[in-house]
């Protein structure tokens, strides 16, 4: 068996078990009788399995790498299926693919749904949607931990002024995370109540906005926030999915030391105050700053919410903002902007060395005393082959199970980049629920490749196909 990856996988399971408990006290507070016989189901069925895979007895001291990437596969596999239990046993009649699907959008953050009106959901299911999205993002953090020695030197170092990365010390590291997470939650729930958002509409949008999700409790985000105010504050809230999870915790408790773990942050207020100001520059008009901010920390952060109608002209823009992402510890996903800016000075640097060899040129950071080695950027590099290559074999099977090929194309980059399908991205009526067998099948893979480091894939079938 997998020893300890299995216990990995009993924590969340046990989770599960405590949001299926906190459901039914909803349902009986409320008298939300509907669905009520399938949180049972859900609170039995996770429990049990959490107790079995933490009872499993460790076979192994050391695991290897690989082993770590099929334990987060095989989370993505399991968690969701007892997470679509409410959807199957519901009595909206919901087919086991579709139930499979909307826990999978869910869990990976995504966002795409077969629901046609959510109106027509009673409110416990819709708190399952949006609790499936914050258990996805707290899973995401955790498989960063646990797929740690994958990523560059540089964050390894960094993430070391935060907490230790000795196995030793999982428990601890893992319950800094969930406070963490769990504080920032409270925090967007309590700051949406001040800012008169209805009780129930907060506490789901807070579920989504800490782990960068796109389901929705209503049908349309203009329904809950209306006035510029109410705007430009889910725009702000929706950042803290952009930074990395720890950068509220070092601006409050900063200390010098922890320099090095805020550079990506510090490259990422940058490259904000720069797409925000030429937005407020060149695009806003008519006073539709507000709606474009909107539109902005939804892209960069991977949520992909919007209230504004299709703009044609802005689409590609932010389909580009989208693929860059936020910071590399947070739910957002995307390539990453310091990984894209390094492999760019890099580039640049290399071209500089051939027309000036007297001169050298430092791969370096500004903000911070660390110089990507030639390995890292091979990595960089690989990351972004590999999402090009994810991209071109996901459009080509949507183009071949019927979708139009604009749309193939749009959606194609939503599903690697784990973002909605909204009207600033041209797909606010593409209808997930008609689609076909092989297309459904094909989402929920690439949400899960998506999702995952895309390095990981690559270590898989270098393990797999190449072996010595």
């Amino acid at each position: 068996m997998f020893g300890l990856q299995i216990r990995y996988l009993s924590f969340f399971f046990g989770l599960i078990f405590l949001l299926s408990f906190f459901n039914i006290i909803y349902s009986y507070y409320l008298n939300l009788y509907l669905n009520l016989n399938t949180y049972y189901l859900t609170f039995i069925t996770s429990l049990i399995i959490s107790i079995i895979f933490y009872k499993l007895k460790i076979t192994e001291k050391k695991i290897t790498i690989y082993k770590k990437i099929l334990t987060v596969f095989l989370g993505y596999i399991l968690l969701p299926l007892i997470l679509s239990i409410p959807f199957y046993f519901s009595i909206y009649n919901i087919t086991f693919l579709n139930s499979f699907f909307e826990s999978i959008s869910g869990f990976t953050s995504t966002g795409f749904t077969v629901f046609e009106n959510i109106k027509h959901i009673d409110e416990s299911l819709i708190l399952w949607r949006s609790s499936i999205q914050w258990l996805g993002g707290l899973y995401f953090l955790f498989s960063i931990i646990l797929l740690i020695d994958i990523y560059d030197d540089s964050f390894k170092k960094s993430l070391t002024n935060f907490f230790s990365l000795n196995s030793s010390e999982i428990l601890k590291q893992a319950t800094k995370i969930f406070l963490l997470y769990s504080c920032l939650t409270l925090l967007i729930f309590v700051i949406l109540n001040i800012f008169s958002i209805r009780a129930f509409d907060s506490l789901n949008l807070a579920f989504t906005l800490i782990s960068s999700g796109g389901f929705l409790p209503v049908n349309d985000l203009s329904s809950i926030i209306k006035g510029n105010l109410q705007i430009i504050i889910v725009s702000i809230l929706m950042l803290l999915s952009f930074f990395s999870i720890f950068f509220v915790y070092n601006l409050i408790f900063f200390k010098k030391k922890n320099i090095n773990f805020l550079y990506e942050d510090l490259h990422l207020t940058i490259y904000l105050i720069i797409i925000i100001t030429v937005f407020f520059l060149f695009f806003s008009f008519n006073n539709e700053f507000s709606n474009n901010l909107l539109s902005i920390s939804s892209s960069i952060s991977n949520i992909g919410f919007s209230i504004e109608k299709e703009n044609p002209n802005l689409t590609l823009v932010y389909l580009i903002l989208v693929i860059i992402g936020g910071s590399f510890f947070s739910t957002s996903s995307g390539l990453r902007f310091v990984k894209i800016f390094s492999l760019f000075k890099y580039s640049l640097n290399q071209i500089l060395s051939f027309s000036k060899p007297k001169n050298i040129f430092m791969n370096k950071l500004i903000f911070t005393k660390i110089n990507f080695d030639s390995n890292e950027i091979n990595k960089y590099f690989l990351t972004i082959l590999i999402f090009i290559l994810s991209f071109l074999i996901l459009i080509s099977m949507l183009s071949l199970s019927g979708i139009e090929f604009e749309s193939s194309f749009k959606l194609s980059i939503l599903t690697l980049m784990n973002t909605v399908n909204s009207s600033i991205y041209g797909l606010s009526e593409f209808n997930f629920y008609d689609l076909n067998y092989f297309s459904k099948y094909t989402l929920i893979i690439f949400m899960i490749v998506g999702r995952i480091e895309l390095l990981t894939v690559l270590l898989l079938i270098k393990k797999f196909l190449f072996k010595n």
